[in-house]
């Protein structure tokens, strides 16, 4: 009787043992030491996190930051004949950023799965700290756009951002992980307009604080440029401790161990598949990519739509008064996202929640136009709710799409996935503005339309974007990953 008791608890260690003698780690393979990390670590990895989280959020500033005062820059530059047509120029203005992106992101994905996720990282922030800063101090319209189209060129932060969030966490810690990065970056999204719409134009806004003709006089959008570019630099610092998580294992290391057929979680990869061939990747990347478009538009026409006069429909905001409204959203993202996203994903996952997201959204664009007839309180309160649910759920759809595509691929591909996701989605968001900007002006001159009039045609058509959207989140478009099967 004594043996039954003797041989019992003989398994209990068994799994343990097995788990060690599964992995094998490369010495001086900073993606083996990631993982030899995750494998020891009892919480989530809070610290990457943090840094990542920094990154993320002074990557993102600069992109949106230009909207509040986009619409007086122009003005200032002097291009538009008329100001029905400032629209027009704000929208290729607003563009520019993305086509730079779209043309290099595919390129700094490839770099950042040949020599590491951080050094992208780190060479995105220099681009920032140095174009960013010339874009406030353009005097002329191509400067402006010269500077943008850089600025998004040499920007390849997302690709790698996105692999990175996923490789530092553990399995069951990966929403966690995307999360973070889509916070910081809708934050970002939200601030930047918010630094924009508070320090553009200082001279006007602070007579008492910046004289006329100081530098940020004759300069009057170089002060929000440079704030920004002052935290790039402070982010640039933190990069010092962020760890590389890419697997760099010597060839001739690897030659030899081929017959010990490693196992480690993230080197033993399945054999590589071209990534256009991979369609649960590349459908939840032209998901995104509507979504994406969406949401580019709707920065631009929000910001345009609430600083035009009401007589075309507006309401007749200043940059300080869309600066608010976004802050406020703002801050509503970052509790969404700190109490509510995670434990909505256990719940519901990444599709459904992303498909919940899309669909609430619809009924708040379309009140939007409606709100031009109201003011004081009653205009506020409505505005203020409308802006923070809207930001809460556009950020809830990326998420989703983001952890699909990352989830698709092996380590190996996840910078070329993500380069490829960023290089289309720059694409639409580069279409985005300028047909955002084209159709505003549009609509500015039809008021007395009998069909949709004036704004309420702009706020439609983002409406039809989120329906497309919508419908691309079900079967037979969307293929899910494995890894949510």
């Amino acid at each position: 009787m004594a043996e039954p008791a003797s041989s019992s608890p003989a398994p209990a260690p068994e799994p343990a043992e097995k788990k060690k003698a599964a992995y094998q780690y490369h010495e001086g393979c900073p993606g083996c030491a990631m993982e030899r990390r995750k494998e020891n670590r009892k919480g989530a990895p809070y610290r990457e996190l943090f840094f990542v989280g920094i990154t993320t959020f002074a990557s993102a500033l600069p992109i949106t930051s230009l909207f509040p005062f986009l619409y007086f820059m122009i003005q200032d530059l002097h291009v538009a004949q008329r100001e029905e047509d400032i629209g027009f120029y704000a929208g290729f203005l607003g563009a520019s950023y993305m086509v730079g992106r779209g043309f290099a992101s595919i390129f700094w994905g490839m770099v950042a799965d040949r020599i590491g996720r951080k050094p992208v990282i780190m060479i995105s922030i220099v681009s920032i700290i140095i174009f960013n800063t010339l874009f406030g101090l353009s005097v002329k319209y191509w400067m402006a756009i010269a500077t943008r189209f850089l600025l998004g060129a040499l920007n390849g932060f997302l690709a790698p951002v996105k692999a990175y969030c996923i490789e530092v966490c553990r399995d069951d810690q990966q929403a966690l992980g995307m999360s973070t990065v889509n916070t910081a970056w809708g934050i970002g999204l939200i601030i930047g307009p918010a630094i924009g719409g508070y320090l553009a134009q200082p001279a006007k806004q602070y007579p008492h604080i910046f004289h006329e003709k100081s530098t940020f006089g004759r300069f009057p959008f170089l002060l929000p440029c440079l704030c920004i570019s002052v935290f790039a630099t402070f982010a640039l610092i933190t990069c010092i401790w962020l760890p590389e998580s890419l697997h760099k294992h010597n060839k001739l290391q690897k030659g030899v161990e081929t017959a010990q057929a490693s196992t480690s979680p993230e080197s033993a990869d399945p054999p590589k598949k071209s990534l256009l061939k991979n369609w649960p990747l590349m459908s939840s990347i032209i998901t995104y990519c509507v979504f994406s478009l969406h949401d580019t538009a709707y920065s631009e026409i929000f910001s345009l739509w609430t600083v035009s006069d009401r007589k075309y429909g507006g309401l007749s905001f200043s940059s300080k008064d869309v600066g608010q409204v976004l802050t406020v959203a703002g801050a509503s993202l970052l509790v969404y996202q700190i109490f509510a996203y995670r434990w909505l994903d256990k719940i519901f996952g990444p599709i459904n929640l992303t498909r919940t997201a899309s669909a609430l959204s619809i009924p708040i664009i379309a009140a939007y136009p409606f709100m031009t007839h109201l003011s004081g309180i009653r205009l506020g309160v409505p505005l203020y709710i409308a802006a923070m649910f809207k930001s809460c759920l556009a950020i809830t759809r990326v998420s989703g799409t983001s952890l699909l595509q990352n989830n698709a691929v092996p380590q190996g591909q996840r910078g070329a996935a993500n380069g490829i996701a960023t290089t289309m989605m720059s694409l639409f968001k580069a279409f985005a503005p300028a047909a955002a900007g084209i159709i505003f002006s549009w609509a500015q001159k039809r008021q007395r339309a009998a069909f949709f009039p004036g704004d309420q045609m702009v706020f439609l058509l983002l409406n039809c974007t989120e329906v497309l959207g919508l419908l691309l989140t079900f079967k037979p478009f969307l293929a899910v990953p494995e890894h949510y099967k």
